[in-house]
């Protein structure tokens, strides 16, 4: 911590730190999803489209991508999923700080000990936003379909 102040920078229990925590805690779902995709589509493709003429760019925005489309969007959905609990890296890394640290799974946490009824309504609000956005990213990988 000491070597980052020095250098100007103080990310600890600051929004910044919050982010950090989630990326940590949530990245390896969207990276092992991606390079399951990845290695699943192979690189055959790709060859083809550069062999008759296709850009680097136009390969992979018209091959590659629709390709390992699936894996992003799942990858994108584990990893909300798993940042949207997380409860130890958070607090371990940016504190409870009301109105600037304090994520929904620790408001929940902390408000379960003083008004239960409170505890359950965010509760819900946490399980509508993970309803909300599963049907989302479903709707979002039926419509890229074959």
């Amino acid at each position: 911590r000491e070597p980052l102040r020095i250098l100007g920078v103080d990310i600890a229990f600051s929004t910044a730190a919050v982010v950090l925590a989630q990326t940590f805690v949530a990245l390896p779902f969207l990276v092992l999803s991606l390079e399951g995709a990845l290695r699943t589509a192979g690189t055959r493709y790709e060859a083809v489209a550069a062999t008759l003429g296709a850009r680097p760019t136009t390969v992979l925005r018209r091959v590659s991508l629709p390709l390992v489309g699936p894996g992003i969007v799942s990858g994108a959905v584990l990893s909300f999923a798993r940042a949207l609990g997380e409860f130890g890296a958070t607090l371990t890394f940016a504190g409870s700080l009301q109105g600037v640290t304090r994520t929904l799974p620790l408001e929940i946490y902390l408000q379960r000990e003083t008004d239960p009824d409170a505890a359950v309504a965010l509760s819900l609000v946490l399980v509508a936003v993970a309803v909300l956005v599963v049907a989302l990213a479903h709707r979002i990988h039926e419509g890229a379909g074959p």
